[in-house]
C-alpha cells in the first residue's frame, strides 16, 4: 500500500514563484517581480501564499524560483518563520509544468528515502491574489480523496469576462 492509498493526510505544498511579473511593469520588474511585491496587503504575494498552507497538513512548501530571487525569497519566508523543505532554483525559466516537475523532484530529494514514490503536490502559484482562505482550505480538503486515488485535480474560477 503506497501513502497515497494509506489514507495519510499529509502532502507536499509547491509554490511555483518564478515569473517576472512582466505585465505589472513598471512596479514589477525583472529583479523585483509581483510575487515579491505587497499588492493587496502588508505581506507579499509569496507570503500570502505560504500563510495560505497554515492549517493545512500539507509539508514545508517546495518553493521553485529564478537563481536571481532565491535570497529575497528566503528572506520572505524567514520574515513568516516559515522554513521551506526546498527552495528549487530554475536553470532557465519555463512556465509552470516544468516548475512543478522540478518542485516534484525537490520535494522527493529533500523528503529522503521515506518520501512517496508518487507524492501528492498541492501546488499553489506565488502570484494568485485569494481572499477567501478558508474556502481554499475546503476546496483542498474536499479534493484530497480525488488526488489520492491518482486524480489532477484543478482549482479555479468562473470568468465573467476575458483576461489576459
Amino acid at each position: 500500500m503506497t501513502e497515497r492509498q494509506s489514507g495519510l493526510d499529509r502532502f507536499y505544498s509547491v509554490i511555483p514563484a518564478g515569473g517576472v511579473g512582466s505585465r505589472l511593469w513598471p512596479l514589477s520588474r525583472e529583479l523585483h517581480p509581483k510575487q515579491l511585491l505587497a499588492l493587496t496587503g502588508e505581506r507579499t504575494m509569496i507570503q500570502q501564499t505560504a500563510l495560505r498552507l497554515e492549517g493545512l497538513a500539507a509539508g514545508p512548501p517546495v518553493i521553485v524560483c529564478n537563481e536571481a530571487h532565491r535570497f529575497l525569497v528566503a528572506e520572505q519566508m524567514r520574515q513568516l518563520g516559515v522554513e521551506p523543505q526546498a527552495i528549487v532554483l530554475e536553470p532557465a525559466g519555463r512556465n509552470t509544468a516544468p516548475a512543478i516537475a522540478l518542485a516534484d523532484k525537490g520535494a522527493l530529494a529533500a523528503a529522503g528515502p521515506q518520501a512517496a514514490d508518487d507524492p501528492l503536490l498541492l501546488v499553489l502559484p506565488a502570484d494568485h491574489v485569494i481572499l477567501d482562505g478558508p474556502a481554499v482550505h475546503e476546496a483542498v480538503q474536499a479534493a484530497l480523496g480525488a488526488g489520492r486515488q491518482g486524480e489532477l485535480v484543478t482549482f479555479g474560477i468562473v470568468p465573467t469576462s476575458p483576461e489576459t
